[in-house]
């Protein structure tokens, strides 16, 4: 393209190359990049405010780079969301991703970035649960049933065939009717159980994974089963005390989960009760708060849920995003996909 071009890609053409990607193994070399110091991760942009209906309504603007040899990704999440955004019709979330050139730091690409975001979440959630999830599983419990429950139900069923129940429970029981229906639908081999209660749900397997808006954290450590693993996704669904009595609690960045204070996690660390640190850990009793990078790099064993439970807590960063992005747009630009658009127009016309 010439310089001040932009290639538009929208979600079917997303799809279209996402088909050529395996989107856990990119989440993977991105958190590797990331533990060995080959990143950058400025601090978020974050604006909230009510929309008219007074519902929580938010924008994030994250930057984000990668940089592992060819991979070498610069860019920019914009990803905006309302709560009463279901209620319309439309995904709670929405947005867009830009890569950057890394010459000129001119905007190359634009993504949209619903898609890329939920997949690149839920990627995340089937590496953790390669290697920190119990050896053996057969059903998942969902807790939230919006657009993030869905994907994570399509990568359960390519990534863990043994898998055969999903258990869901929503606060809006529509929603977890939908999502079991199109379940039904579209992986008619798992069998999709739906939850009139939320307790019943976080009780059926030995497998859990919060996806929910909630502010107020309200599943408690015995409701989980001996030998459970937690993919605490969203940011207040379990009680602090979850943390506490965890087995092991995997991040993806210490930092910025204990610098959050948005979320139940970055309390329980502000407050000291969870610890990045191995001796004081030791010494004093405390829960200790582990890089997940660590394993994928072979630095640390993974600590499997055994007699108690293990927590993955993310921060969800955007060099996920970005790197996911830069092998989508590679695979765009050899099949000639997308929309070139010409940034700057054609200044004869401008003047006509």
């Amino acid at each position: 393209m010439k310089p001040d071009q932009i290639r538009v890609l929208d979600r079917a053409t997303v799809m279209r190359c996402l088909d050529e990607i395996d989107p856990v193994t990119v989440v993977e070399s991105a958190v590797c990049a990331h533990t060995q110091g080959h990143s950058e991760l400025p601090a978020e942009g974050y604006m909230a405010w009510e929309n008219s209906a007074g519902a929580y309504t938010r924008s994030v603007a994250m930057l984000g780079a990668v940089r592992h040899g060819p991979g070498t990704a610069y860019g920019m999440k914009l990803i905006n969301a309302s709560v009463t955004n279901p209620s319309l019709g439309i995904e709670r979330a929405g947005g867009f991703s830009v890569l950057f050139d890394p010459e000129t730091a001119r905007p190359v690409t634009l993504v949209e970035a619903g898609h890329v975001s939920a997949l690149r979440t839920a990627a995340y959630t089937m590496s953790t649960l390669r290697h920190l999830g119990p050896a053996h599983f057969d059903a998942v419990s969902i807790i939230g049933c919006g657009t993030l429950a869905a994907m994570h139900a399509r990568l359960l069923r390519q990534y863990f065939p043994a898998v055969r129940e999903i258990h869901l429970f929503d606060i809006d029981p529509n929603r977890t009717a939908a999502l079991a229906r199109q379940m039904r639908a579209e992986c008619p081999e798992l069998k999709a159980t739906e939850h009139q209660d939320l307790e019943s749900c976080v009780r059926a397997s030995p497998v859990v994974v919060t996806l929910t808006v909630s502010s107020e954290p309200y599943i408690p450590p015995h409701w989980l089963a001996s030998g459970a693993f937690v993919a605490h996704v969203s940011l207040d669904d379990v009680l602090p005390a979850v943390f506490r009595e965890a087995e092991a609690i995997y991040v993806d960045d210490v930092d910025l989960v204990r610098d959050n204070p948005r979320r139940i996690l970055g309390a329980v660390m502000q407050a000291g009760d969870v610890v990045a640190d191995p001796e004081t850990a030791a010494a004093e009793g405390r829960a200790l708060s582990r890089r997940y990078g660590d394993v994928l790099l072979g630095r640390a064993e993974a600590v499997r849920p055994r007699d108690g439970f293990v927590v993955s807590n993310p921060f969800g960063m955007a060099i996920l995003d970005v790197a996911i992005c830069q092998e989508v747009a590679v695979q765009a630009a050899e099949a000639g996909l997308g929309a070139v658009v010409d940034l700057l127009g054609d200044p004869a016309r401008a003047h006509a």
